[in-house]
Order: structure tokens, then sequence, then C-alpha cells
């Protein structure tokens, strides 16, 4: 790469001389795509795209279909060609509107509605436009151009006058290339989490029910009930501050649902609390956090155990708090996991009561039963072997991170022109 020595303003920065500054509407022709109801939506088929699975499913280029239709849907639908690039024509937020893919197959695809499609000219690179529609300096003139409240929108006319740098071709392609193998670094990446997740998940299931032991192990597992070794405790403390209360660290819904253990380095919310909340909600080294409620069953259970005794800390009216009466019953870090066994977990998901949102008695808590190995021995392997499988999958996520973090790098320098590829 070679740094640019000739340039010219765009915007608030500037670019390669050679360049050239167009709008969007220069570039191709707009159209958009036709409805595709959920309900026609079906396992096999033609492949299509909904324009919300631009967001959730496709980075700058589709390479997998998600969905399809039939021949008899397909037919009502736009039909979309190697080169064009999808737009998603509504969003949450202007932060998101405008999402861009590029379709560089050449299987019969089809759009769905809110899908706004821009067929590119044969001197443009459908790949490298679509990393450049992701750039901040066309990302900020999305955001401007967004209309509405609850959904914002943005239309074909708007997204037409949109200007973009770009380099001659041989430039945009040697970019593409660029682009798309740090992409594929990232999936290569991501693809081996799913697999040690799927790993981890399988040895929880063996492991945690006792359906394989490791070596050394023996004798029979206890059933326990939860209410007979320790005490659920639901708590009172919100996020209001009243000026009479103390300030103190608080441990809400989102931290526990995310994390394993709760750490002294953890950074908590703040809010107020009284003497009698401090003392009554504290959280001690070896008590388990739950959430004992969520918007469905499936999702209630979550919990994180506290690995220190946390000073001036007390945990949300959105969780409850489990202490043992004995800490001998179970292994400290064998509390991180036993209570992801998936038998509590369905059992849970059994008994939780709700219409909009599921939520799971005091009672019906303690009434929950599960298997236990017998010795301390054994639960502390346990949780060694799932430990390492957390720590591989840990490092793997902090990997793809930077790979990230290294390929905005890369689409900022390349498509601003402050680093030019020798062609």
């Amino acid at each position: 790469m070679a740094e640019t020595k000739h340039t010219k303003a765009f915007y608030n920065s500037e670019i390669p001389e050679g360049w050239s500054i167009s709008h969007l509407g220069d570039l191709g022709t707009f159209s958009k795509g036709k409805g595709i109801l959920k309900e026609q939506v079906i396992p096999e088929g033609l492949p299509c795209i909904r324009y919300g699975e631009i967001y959730t499913t496709h980075d700058f280029i589709i390479k997998n279909f998600k969905s399809f239709i039939s021949k008899d849907v397909a037919t009502e639908s736009k039909e979309i060609k190697n080169g064009d690039i999808l737009f998603a024509g509504s969003g949450e937020t202007v932060e998101e509107i405008g999402k861009a893919v590029a379709y560089v197959g050449t299987d019969k695809a089809y759009a769905g509605g809110d899908v706004i499609i821009l067929s590119t000219k044969i001197n443009i690179n459908p790949e490298c436009l679509s990393y450049a529609l992701e750039t901040d300096f066309v990302k900020r003139q999305k955001r401007v151009l967004g209309q509405g409240n609850s959904v914002v929108h943005i239309y074909s006319s708007d997204l037409s006058k949109v200007k973009i740098p770009l380099p001659p071709l041989p430039e945009q392609r040697a970019i593409a290339q660029v682009l798309s193998t740090a992409d594929a670094a990232i999936h290569t990446t991501e693809k081996l989490i799913a697999q040690k997740e799927l790993r981890k998940k399988w040895l929880m299931q063996q492991l945690l029910n006792g359906k394989k032991r490791l070596n050394g192990f023996e004798g029979e597992w206890k059933r326990i009930m939860l209410g007979d070794i320790g005490e659920i405790k639901t708590s009172s403390v919100d996020k209001v501050f009243l000026e009479e209360e103390r300030i103190v660290n608080l441990v809400n819904y989102m931290d526990v649902y995310k994390n394993r253990f709760i750490t002294p380095e953890f950074e908590c919310k703040k809010t107020s609390a009284n003497e009698r909340e401090i003392n009554t909600f504290n959280l001690r080294k070896g008590d388990i956090l739950f959430t004992p409620s969520s918007e469905t069953p499936d999702d209630i259970g979550h919990s994180a155990v506290v690995t220190a005794d946390l000073e001036n800390t007390v945990y949300s009216y959105h969780l409850v708090r489990f202490r043992l009466f004995q800490e001998t019953t179970l292994s400290y870090n064998f509390r991180a996991y036993v209570f992801n066994n998936q038998n509590i977990l369905s059992e849970f998901s059994r008994r939780a009561t709700g219409s909009t949102r599921f939520t799971i008695s005091k009672s019906d808590f303690e009434e929950i039963e599960t298997k236990i190995p017998p010795t301390h021995e054994e639960q502390t392997a346990i949780a060694q072997v799932l430990q390492a499988a957390d720590k591989e999958i840990s490092l793997l996520k902090t990997k793809a991170e930077k790979l990230r973090d290294q390929k905005k790098g890369l689409m900022q320098q390349l498509l601003s022109g402050k680093k030019r590829i020798k062609v």
C-alpha cells in the first residue's frame, strides 16, 4: 500500500485526485422489491431476501440465503441480478437506516417489500460499492435522509442524491479483494466459535446430567431440591436516586443475562439505597443471581455467580438472589454451571406463567429439583472442563473482535483513499 500524495476536497476530508465523486443515482437504476409475506417463506425453493435480513443475516455481500419462496410467489416478486445493491428501506433507528448488501450470485433470486434495489452499471464493482456505502461519510448522509419516528424510512429518491467517492475500476476490484479476504477471516473465526459453543453445549448436557463421568469418579449422584439447600430472596431496589439515601453499585438484569460471573472489577450502574436495603440485598462470595422473568418462558433462569464479597453493592428488583445454607453443598466454580443444566432450564420454562411477560414464583423456584455429583472433587473437575471450554470460546471471540476492528480500519483507509493499493 502507498500514501496518497495528490488530493481534492470531499466534505470535511480529502480524497485522491483521480477518484470520481458521484451521486448514487448516476451509478445505476433504482427499483423496489415486492412484498413477500412471512407465511410465504418455505424451507426450500427459490432464494429470496426480506428487508429485515439485510440487518440480521447478511453483511456487505450476500453469501447464503436464509429464506425461500415457491415459483408461484416468485412470479409476483421482484427478481434481483448479479451486481445489484440491496438497501433496507426501513429500520428502527436512523443509525441503521439504508444498510446495503451486494448480490453477486448467478442464481435466480428475489427481493421482498421494503427492499430498495440499485442495479449498477458495468463500470462499478458491486462489492466495493457495498463496502463504500457503510463508511462513516456515507452513513452520515443516510442518517440525515431517514424519515419517521417509531419506524424510520428512506426512499430511492433520497438515496439517489447520496454522494460517494470511488476509485477507478481496477482499484475498486483490488479494494473489494482485500476487504473480502478480511471478511473471510472473520467468517472463519465466527464459524469456529459456533462449533466450540455447540461442543460446550454437548459437554454440559453430558456432564451436568451424569450421562458421562470424568475418569476416576463414581458413586450415586444426589437429588436435591433448591429450596432445601438455599434461600431465594427478591429485591426492592430500583434505579431511582433519592437524596437521603446512599449511592451504591447496582447489579442489574442484563449484567446477569450476559455474564457467568459477577466480579469486583465488574462495572455496575449506580443507584441509591437505604441502610435496610443495603444490609438485606447485599452480595457475598458464592451467591447466585437469577433472572426470574423474560418475554418468553424459554429465556428464564439465566444465572451468574458472585466471585467475592461486594461492598456497597446490591441487586435490582429484576433479579433474585440464591444463597446456600451451607457453603459445602456446591463447589464454588460448579455453581456457575449446575444451574444451566438443561433439566433445570426446562423446569423454569415449564413453571413460568404470564402473557406478555413470563415469571417464575419464589415457591416454584424452591420446588425445582436437580442431581449433583456426590463429591466436591467431581463437581470441581466438571467445572474445570467447562471453564476450559469457556476460555477457548472467549479467546476466539476476542480474536473475532480484533479482526472486525482491523477490517473497519482498512475500510476507512482504503475507501477514503488515505491508503492506496498498487494496481
